[in-house]
């Protein structure tokens, strides 16, 4: 009950975190979003920000390893040592966008109303493809209220396997091409935004460098031939 409990609420505390980003993000409805600027250039406001990218970066990347979970397995239980990722996760995020600093300038702005739709149609179609993607792997398993569930049940947790459905077969990074696509289509690009996609971008391929490795150890050669049949992140157009 109580692994039931804890891999509930930090289902919760990411999902209000995630709502929060998007809004971040999306410049709206937060005090501290990426459309604020400052007056002056601020060496230690870009100093921060990158800090900010980095510990941001080191938390969900060495967490994710398998050398890692090892460690930490006779101090937190594997059947909440995703839950304990998942509420990490949140806190750390909630901290970068808390202690976000503002930057001068903005590097494009559009006011044309066309143009606009576009860029906010292709950020909530980034939001989508995101979402989707955790559902095309295992939504539940992905964010520990499989384990949990199963614990309660008292039934021996099985990982899910490894399958290529629908987006998976033409790439094999759609949750990464839907961050991405949500990064930069924005109307207002400041320079305050422009850091964070930048730094967030850049994490992005050092994640999935690292995420390809591990899997490539895991599954061996089915996962190299995937690797020949796909894309990374952006799908062939014909």
């Amino acid at each position: 009950m109580f692994y039931l409990l804890f891999g509930s609420i930090s289902y919760l505390a990411f999902f209000f975190a995630f709502i929060y980003f998007i809004a971040f993000v999306a410049e709206q409805y937060v005090q501290n979003h990426l459309s604020l600027t400052s007056k002056d250039f601020d060496i230690e406001a870009l100093l921060i920000n990158v800090f900010l990218i980095i510990f941001w970066g080191v938390q969900h990347s060495v967490m994710a390893r398998q050398k890692f979970k090892d460690k930490i397995a006779k101090i937190i239980p594997p059947t909440i040592e995703r839950s304990v990722y998942v509420l990490v996760t949140a806190v750390v995020l909630g901290v970068v966008m808390w202690f976000w600093q503002p930057m001068p300038g903005v590097l494009w702005h559009f006011d044309g109303q066309g143009m606009v739709w576009l860029m906010w149609s292709i950020f909530f179609l980034g939001w989508g493809l995101v979402l989707l993607s955790t559902f095309l792997t295992d939504h539940f398993d992905l964010f520990g209220l499989r384990q949990v569930w199963l614990a309660f049940l008292k039934r021996t947790y099985v990982p899910i396997p490894f399958s290529e459905r629908w987006l998976y077969q033409a790439i094999r990074h759609p949750m990464m091409l839907g961050l991405l696509m949500s990064l930069w289509a924005i109307p207002v690009m400041t320079v305050t935004h422009l850091v964070f996609a930048v730094g967030m971008s850049i994490y992005i391929f050092i994640g999935i460098y690292f995420e390809e490795k591990s899997l490539q150890h895991d599954l061996g050669e089915d996962y190299q031939q995937y690797k020949k049949r796909t894309k990374k992140i952006f799908p062939y157009f014909y």
